[in-house]
């Protein structure tokens, strides 16, 4: 139970892990390069004591491991589900009352406390004066990457009625002028989005606070999708194991035990270019307009942590946040989703580009067994909350293996592939919303959505090399094997004529490989066409990132021998995803070679 970040960082420094990096570091790319190379390794937090430009530590890669982040939450977690649980529904309370016997009172005695003494009044600084951290080269600028945004709404003086959400926040570049103005990266669908629109109908200022730092429950509390009317600090309290403290400064609420606190007024009505930003999907989110905020004050404790993560491909320190959550949510599944045993979110792909479920089958068992509920159970998760971002969605019948495990990427894979009838179980859901943060859609935040619904007995073996009867036309070459019925294919850059270059492939391998009969030996049910088939077979995570981050369903999935009837699309060979870099995706992120040069001295050191 920590009071505060810097007791976190001691209680992790006396057990081993906790790294301190005395010597001066450029928070402008190498602190970065520095924590994607500890991370990576599994290594520890890592405090950087001297910050070249700022009189401020920074602290990272506090939840890196899986291991380190139960260690964190290890005396209070097992409190906080209960809480959860009986929030989601309380009907959990008459099922089991010994279980939530103290989770009431575990509630309760979180409440939110106001502090007349705090912390964070210790003293003021300026924005030029904090670890201004840029974490990839293309980025707009310096960013906070794990704020706490918390805003009101028109009127109100209640901590409990407040939102905190993590919306990255833009401190330097572009058009900000500097001390004065600073970028929030919000959509109005978000739970800042209903002040927002609320602040708009008001003649109230619309005044924001961003909290960084504090016990590390804090950070994780603006991230959790949390049961509806179970407060952020409610929540936060309860999993630091002390009440949140607040407090205030004149009309702006402060978070007592933060490390930082910047207040401001969102302007209303007026956006400012915000990003590039090397983002979670490894790609860079481009630059797009978004709110400005008037900065009033820049708050700080005595001797604080500027507390900070470092995004890109997955996995990264927020994959924790995911590992956190589904620890704290995965026995609420089946009340969320009715018939729904697992989901996985697949980290690998980016989180929302994939997400792989196991379903059921519940009425009609005399039917002939084709997938039927759980086209309704998948649809169910496209339209609710966090989930509904997701492109694809891959769901599969529990009665045909009841240990499937949608944790098992490969496993899962292959009892999908083995199973599906690509005539019938491919269901699009064309011209719709995705992420703004994927870029492989028809427009920004535009795209489309894929439920591949599996039900049946076996229907094929799977190839363990490459079909014989495969043809390549020219510009297409490399065929390699990534898994049992998947295999990658080198093709051309994609070019000015769009999809036709498809064409050759499909047409030379028309007739040759149809996977709707089950006695022509060993098939591959999905292929897929990308820029370097080696990189792809190297990992089956190269292969989910690279597969369903670069490809949009309605677009660029495509089939051999395929057939559109009443409306439903479908075909008889293998399934084609064209994942090739289009010209509207962002760029991938690849790092500096000299600051990575400069980083690889650094640790040998």
């Amino acid at each position: 139970m920590y009071a505060s970040l810097r007791q976190a960082a001691e209680d992790l420094e006396k057990n081993g892990q906790l790294l301190r990096i005395s010597e001066e570091v450029d928070p402008d790319l190498e602190m970065a390069e520095i924590h994607r190379r500890i991370f990576a390794a599994g290594g520890p937090a890592i405090l950087f004591e001297r910050v070249k430009g700022s009189p401020f530590q920074a602290i990272s890669n506090l939840y890196g491991t899986k291991e380190r982040t139960d260690f964190l939450f290890r005396k209070t977690l097992p409190r906080v589900k209960k809480v959860v649980e009986l929030k989601a529904d309380p009907a959990n309370f008459a099922r089991n009352p010994l279980r939530y016997l103290g989770a009431p009172f575990t509630a309760l005695s979180a409440l939110p406390r106001r502090h007349f003494r705090p912390a964070i009044k210790y003293a003021r600084t300026t924005i030029d004066q904090l670890p201004l951290v840029k974490s990839w080269p293309m980025d707009g600028g310096a960013f906070v990457t794990l704020p706490q945004v918390m805003t009101l709404p028109p009127g109100s003086r209640k901590p409990m009625e407040s939102n905190i959400g993590m919306y990255r926040i833009q401190l330097t570049g572009n058009d900000y002028v500097t001390n004065q103005e600073i970028g929030l990266h919000y959509q109005l669908h978000r739970g800042i989005g209903v002040h927002h629109t609320a602040y708009l109908q008001s003649d109230e200022p619309f005044r924001c606070s961003i909290f960084v730092g504090g016990p590390p429950s804090h950070a994780f509390c603006a991230i959790m999708p949390l049961p509806e009317g179970l407060s952020e600090m409610t929540f936060a309290g309860m999993l630091a194991g002390r009440r949140f403290g607040y407090t205030w400064d004149g009309d702006w609420l402060l978070s007592a035990d933060a490390d930082f606190v910047i207040t401001g007024t969102i302007r209303k009505g007026e956006k400012k270019p915000e990003g590039p930003f090397g983002d979670h999907l490894g790609y860079y989110s481009l630059q797009h307009d978004f709110p400005v905020m008037d900065v009033e004050a820049v708050w700080h404790r005595k001797d604080p942590l500027w507390h900070f993560t470092v995004v890109g491909r997955p996995p990264a320190e927020d994959s924790q946040f995911g590992y956190l959550i589904h620890k704290i949510v995965k026995d609420l599944t089946p009340g969320e989703f009715p018939g729904i045993r697992q989901i996985n979110a697949v980290d690998e792909a980016g989180v929302h580009p994939l997400l792989l479920a196991v379903g059921s089958e519940r009425y009609m068992p005399f039917r002939e067994r084709v997938p039927e509920e759980i086209i309704t159970q998948a649809n169910r998760i496209l339209g609710s909350g966090q989930t509904s971002l997701a492109k694809y969605c891959i769901i599969a019948a529990d009665e045909d293996d009841p240990k499937l495990d949608a944790d098992d990427q490969p496993a899962f894979f292959h009892h999908v592939l083995e199973r599906f009838d690509p005539r019938r179980d491919l269901h699009f859901q064309t011209r719709t919303t995705i992420d703004t943060l994927d870029y492989s859609g028809s427009g920004w935040n535009a795209g489309s959505k894929l439920i591949l619904a599996c039900r049946g007995d076996r229907r094929r073996s799977l190839a363990t090399e490459v079909p014989a009867a495969l043809q390549l036309p020219e510009g297409y070459s490399a065929p390699q094997l990534v898994a049992p019925g998947i295999l990658a294919v080198a093709g051309p850059p994609f070019s000015a004529t769009g999809y036709a270059d498809l064409e050759p492939f499909l047409g030379a391998n028309a007739g040759a490989l149809d996977i709707t009969t089950s006695d022509g030996g060993p098939q591959v049910p999905l292929i897929v066409v990308c820029d370097d088939s080696h990189f792809l077979a190297a990992s089956f995570a190269n292969f989910v990132w690279a597969t369903f981050t670069r490809s949009n369903p309605s677009h660029d999935l495509h089939g051999i021998d395929a057939f559109t009837e009443h409306k439903h699309w479908g075909c008889t060979g293998p399934v084609v995803i064209d994942a090739r870099v289009k010209p509207w995706h962002a760029p991938g992120l690849v790092p500096d070679p000299a600051v990575s040069e400069r980083v690889e001295q650094r640790l040998k050191e």
